[in-house]
């Protein structure tokens, strides 16, 4: 008599489902917890730009305005573009002669900066030598040192040097002001370049310094220009730096002259011409971000991902 084995009882097909449901569950609630999430942080990512955006376009709009206008409709739109208020700030508040003061003293401060620090940042992260971590702590140290505590030393420093109230002094000053931080910032990029290509070069008999300016500097771009960002973002705005040791009328910077625009007016109440040169000092630095925002998104994520 031949036996055949029977299959073994299949589950009842009404269960399978059940299954199938318990089993989506935690991934329902899941997803819905995250969607939670994703609109609270949406919310506070959007209060926080109309926290930011609106003041900025309130200035912008009030610097075409005339002052009775800004007094008595402030947040209406002007009934008309006075651009004299951007002409009298330009011409009669000396505000081109600070706006040009300002760009001499960023602009070389910005590339000494540069120069000094990327050199700095690539011989500590690249050549193992006595004293490499001293050296390194001193400038992070340098971070944590409040700028009010070396104002009078750097008066007295300035003046014996003969450069007090001179636009190469205040040059000297942002370059030791900016040097720890971005030396700092570099010091953790340049160790995540790869070391191979540098010794590529050093095979084919390329010097350091070559190998640094034509290999190395055009690798660590991404950290150049977010650490430049920063820099020309602290500069642009320093004021107490340039109000202890920059006292000439003739060599004023921008936020001294915004400044000095503000309390001239006294009784007078040029508003207008003041939102106007406020709005001025403004735009190269808004231009500034809005060029480069992509770059200095990738200059901070490029160690990380690497």
């Amino acid at each position: 008599m031949k036996t055949t084995d029977t299959p073994p009882p299949l589950e009842p097909v009404e269960d399978r489902p059940r299954v199938a449901k318990t089993a989506a569950a935690p991934a329902k609630a899941k997803s819905s917890e995250g969607g939670v999430l994703n609109v609270f942080s949406h919310a506070i990512l959007v209060i926080w730009a109309i926290m930011v955006v609106l003041p900025l376009l309130w200035a912008v709009m009030t610097s075409f305005k005339n002052d009775d206008s800004i007094f008595s409709s402030p947040w209406s739109l002007p009934d008309k573009l006075h651009f004299e208020n951007w002409s009298r700030a330009w011409s009669q508040a000396h505000m081109s002669d600070y706006f040009g003061n300002t760009l001499i003293v960023v602009g070389f401060s910005l590339v000494g900066t540069l120069v000094l620090g990327s050199m700095a940042a690539y011989v500590l992260a690249r050549f193992e030598f006595p004293g490499n971590r001293f050296i390194y702590f001193l400038f992070v140290g340098g971070m944590s040192f409040p700028v009010m505590l070396a104002l009078v030393p750097l008066f007295y420093v300035l003046n014996n040097m003969q450069l007090l109230n001179t636009l190469p002094g205040l040059i000297l000053v942002y370059i030791a002001y900016s040097l720890p931080f971005t030396v700092f910032f570099l010091t953790s990029f340049f160790r995540t370049l790869p070391t191979s290509i540098a010794e590529a070069a050093f095979v084919d008999g390329a010097s350091h310094t070559r190998t640094f300016f034509q290999i190395m500097l055009p690798m660590a771009k991404p950290g150049l220009i977010s650490v430049g960002i920063f820099n020309f973002l602290g500069q642009w705005n320093q004021y107490m730096l340039p109000t202890v040791l920059n006292t000439d009328p003739d060599k004023k910077v921008l936020s001294q002259g915004l400044v000095e625009l503000a309390t001239s007016q006294g009784y007078k109440g040029d508003w207008s011409g003041l939102f106007a040169g406020l709005v001025m000092a403004m735009l190269p630095v808004l231009a500034a971000y809005i060029i480069f925002q992509r770059q200095v998104v990738q200059g901070l994520t490029a160690g990380a991902l690497k």
